[in-house]
């Protein structure tokens, strides 16, 4: 099978040398801004891939919206199947390119943009097409896994050890899409789509990042056994899901709470075949490069259009129910001037609504 290669990146580099040792697959000409003196052929315009009878697949690691779009969308168009790494891009047009793909008869995959080199999205797929997947949750994102990992550690401070992060390539000169979740709730819409046959929208789904994350709230977590992991949910229950990204507190002997450094760990629940995991490289060029040549090989292979063929279809965000029947339990940082707990959760109660009694009795993890 002729390749379009879309980018030369670290991902894009891996992959080129990772199809080097297939046998059935073959980068026929490589899209890039500047001359990397490869075997295949290089150009600077997306057309002449495009207007290529002899490519039937393109691969797109460019990353970002725009133009990575407007390439999926005309190769789809164009009868030619896609292979992107690209989470941003998927979730934003997640509906439009699934049915182009299906409309044109060719295939659209996207496993390492949820999970780096993690086969999450492809057993996502077999998984619900042989029983219903009631949840999926899970660390999706190796920056904020390391930062978090290296403060319960090290007791460091957020801004120290994410300067770290940035040194060692684990985060990007502007990290707010990791640290703030953003990345981790991309992953999340793509995972629950895929599980629920739904149509999520990322704006809908609450978001709370790591970067107010204090020494203090580590340690009070230690104190009691737990360790923080940025978790991704999302829930189907009759016609809703309830999902959110948000700090969680694990007992330090769950397998979330020793996933430590930049990788990954998710979870699938199910009717039938109960809670499945999976773990390892959540990014990187070689792991993500390896997911995207699975992808390839599955196309080359005879794969459907996308990895499931049923109708999705908008489900709301519902995080509080309807009856109020889903319930949380939260912590949360207050500067109070009361001397004692008791007049704080009045104070609290008298802003939130909430009954202080019903405070005391859900407080997490024997807080008091």
């Amino acid at each position: 099978m002729q390749i379009g290669l879309l980018g030369y990146g670290t991902v894009g580099k891996a992959f080129y040398a990772l199809c080097e040792e297939q046998p059935t697959l073959k980068v026929n000409t490589l899209l890039t801004r500047r001359p990397r003196g490869l075997v295949c052929r290089e150009v600077s315009s997306f057309e002449e891939i495009l207007n290529d009878a002899t490519i039937e697949l393109v691969v797109e690691l460019i990353g970002g919206i725009h133009p990575a779009y407007e390439y999926i969308s005309s190769a789809l168009r164009a009868k030619k199947h896609v292979v992107t790494a690209n989470k941003a891009v998927v979730c934003a047009y997640y509906r439009e390119l699934v049915n182009l793909a299906a409309e044109n008869g060719v295939c659209l995959r996207c496993t390492a943009a949820a999970g780096g080199g993690i086969p999450w999205l492809s057993s996502i797929g077999r998984v619900a097409r042989m029983d219903k997947i009631t949840a999926v949750e899970g660390i999706l994102n190796g920056t904020t896994n390391y930062i978090l990992s290296e403060m319960t550690a090290r007791n460091a401070a957020y801004g120290e050890l994410l300067k770290e992060a940035q040194q060692l390539g684990y985060a990007e000169a502007d990290p707010t899409d990791d640290v703030e979740g953003y990345d981790a709730r991309r992953k999340l819409v793509l995972s629950a789509n895929l599980a629920f046959s739904a149509l999520l929208r990322e704006q809908d789904i609450p978001c709370i990042g790591i970067s107010r994350m204090t020494v203090a709230d580590i340690a009070w977590a230690r104190e009691r056994g737990l360790v923080w992991k940025l978790i991704a949910r999302a829930e189907k229950k009759g016609d809703a899901v309830s999902a959110f990204v948000c700090p969680t507190l694990f007992p330090a002997a769950t397998p979330e709470a020793q996933t430590n450094g930049s990788a990954n760990l998710v979870s699938l629940y199910a009717g039938r075949i109960g809670k499945q995991s999976f773990s390892g490289a959540g990014a990187g060029g070689w792991p993500t490069a390896s997911n995207v040549l699975a992808d390839c090989l599955q196309i080359a292979g005879g794969a459907a259009s996308f990895y499931s063929d049923r109708e999705v279809a908008p489900l709301p965000i519902c995080n509080d129910g309807e009856p109020k029947t889903w319930l949380f339990r939260s912590y949360g940082r207050y500067a109070v001037r009361q001397e004692t707990v008791a007049d704080a959760l009045e104070a609290f109660a008298a802003v939130s609504e909430i009954d202080p009694g019903a405070l005391l009795a859900h407080l997490p993890y024997g807080m008091l």
